[in-house]
């Protein structure tokens, strides 16, 4: 079913309102998105694009570009903290996992070319503080006190988004006990297409090349006792960030003597939304479910209700019943993810010597008898294709 001559309304200009807009765009419909900030930019970072994410690209023929601005991973390998020694192997060539690296602006150009190319109006300087709900359809109140409304509203509004609280009311996230060191630094000679992750007591560090091995995207997480502050851009103090990870070796001494400049986060774990629609206003991507950093799942989750919301648009006459069938094939996947990721976060810092020591041998063990079974263990999540199953009406 055509969208023509629906107006719809989608808030936030990030990788969720990009990659719905350009969907919904090309189905015919007139999509305005609003972005608070005044131009359209992503804090220097690195993102993972894994294969459930790649067929959304592909599906809106945007692989090649993605190609062409990133690089495409060969492994994933887990190392112990002390002397770095690798631990465990994931092939991903082996078993032909497309999978990239790829800088979060990068991929943000890459989704407002497709977007405007679609004939998406992105306006900037749009912040929306309230959702109204009184009328036939959902009005938009902006913070200087305009109110407009929109035939269909999507919340892609991120960790602090008004459309989920207007449909869920607000829920105070609880901190994990974690914060999170972020940096990209310029890479030195030849730098392998893998994502390294360093396991230690309380503590890890990744880190993978980006832009085809220009440079190298570091992340580093530690436990504290306290935080009060949730946000990316929180300036942090490299030299305490070395001497939090002193006692790191392999390569990491080296990487870490060449970050001049890094943010500091606090990790809060949020719930999965209980209610991601209300007549004809709905949420995604960190709208609905934010997760934590370790299954690098949130660009790919955002990607997938992508597609999938914007499908279920093209499939159903009524938006209600399109958001209904849209939360139901996805808010199960995205629990489990987020479910996950809060496990394996314990799992990278146990810090009991014995465990540790068992748990890094069970795994070398397991890598040595069995090279493919470990990641085999992912298929659930790599080999959906929210394209395949999800596909949007003709």
């Amino acid at each position: 079913m055509s969208l023509g001559n629906r107006k719809i309304t989608v808030l936030g200009a990030g990788i969720a309102g990009l990659a719905v807009a350009t969907a919904l765009a090309r189905q015919g419909a007139d999509v305005v998105v609003l972005e608070r900030a005044d131009a359209i930019r992503e804090v220097g970072a690195g993102l993972q694009i894994s294969p459930n994410g790649v067929a959304v690209l592909r599906a809106l023929g945007l692989v090649e570009a993605l190609a062409a601005r990133s690089g495409r991973a060969r492994a994933v390998v887990l190392r112990d903290f002390r002397h770095g020694n690798r631990v465990l192997r994931l092939d991903l060539e082996r078993q032909a996992k497309d999978y990239f690296f790829v800088h979060r602006a990068d991929l943000v150009d890459i989704l407002a070319r497709a977007a405007r190319a679609a004939g998406v109006q992105i306006r900037l300087l749009h912040e929306v503080t309230r959702l109204d709900f009184d009328g036939a359809r959902p009005a938009l109140i902006t913070a200087q006190g305009a109110r407009a409304s929109s035939d269909i509203v999507i919340g892609a509004d991120g960790l602090h988004s008004v459309v989920r609280a207007a449909l869920n009311g607000a829920v105070a996230p609880g901190f994990t006990g974690q914060v999170a060191w972020r940096a990209v630094i310029p890479a030195r000679g030849h730098v392998p297409a893998e994502a390294h992750i360093h396991m230690g007591p309380h503590r890890h560090l990744v880190h993978y090349p980006l832009r085809g091995g220009e440079l190298i995207n570091i992340v580093a997480v530690e436990e504290r006792e306290a935080w009060v502050e949730e946000g990316w851009n929180r300036p942090g103090d490299p030299d305490r960030m070395r001497a939090v990870f002193a006692d790191f070796g392999g390569e990491v001494p080296r990487l870490l003597e060449q970050v001049h400049s890094v943010n500091l986060w606090g990790l809060f774990r949020h719930p999965v939304a209980e209610r991601w629609y209300r007549g004809s206003a709905a949420i995604l991507g960190d709208a609905a479910h934010p997760t934590l950093p370790f299954m690098a799942q949130g660009a790919n989750m955002a990607l997938e209700d992508a597609w999938v919301l914007a499908a279920a648009l093209t499939r159903h006459p009524e938006p209600e019943a399109a958001f209904a069938s849209y939360q139901t094939e996805r808010r199960p996947r995205t629990q489990r993810i987020v479910e996950m990721a809060s496990r394996n976060a314990r799992n990278y810092h146990l810090s009991f010597p014995p465990l540790r020591v068992a748990a890094q041998t069970a795994l070398r063990i397991g890598g040595m008898m069995a090279p493919g079974a470990a990641l085999r263990r992912f298929d659930w999540l790599y080999d959906y294709d929210a394209t395949l199953r999800y596909p949007a009406a003709s």
